[in-house]
């Protein structure tokens, strides 16, 4: 399958907040909750029919580059969220 380049941003109205990327009608997403410096990345959902696009990839990508902008530690209870921080060791050091 070829990678999907999308659009993704942070929803913080939405709750639980979370970075959204909208697939024609559908909605791909990593909710995540702030606790004090602290973002704990709680669950990831793609669309079944975008699976292994790269969206994911890209909405992991943008929540930590926002973490790391925002000088937040981060918490990955999501398995994706967590495998990604694995295969990019550059997010590694946001990890307590």
């Amino acid at each position: 399958m070829s990678k999907r380049t999308v659009d993704v941003t942070n929803n913080i109205e939405a709750h639980p907040p979370r970075f959204e990327a909208h697939i024609d009608d559908q909605l791909a997403m990593i909710q995540y909750q702030l606790r004090g410096d602290t973002i704990v990345f709680t669950h990831t959902e793609v669309p079944v029919e975008f699976e292994g696009q790269g969206i994911a990839s890209q909405m992991a990508h943008i929540a930590l580059e926002h973490a790391k902008t925002q000088n937040l530690r981060v918490l990955p209870l999501c398995p994706y969220v967590a495998g990604y921080i694995k295969r990019h060791p550059e997010y590694q050091s946001l990890v307590d």
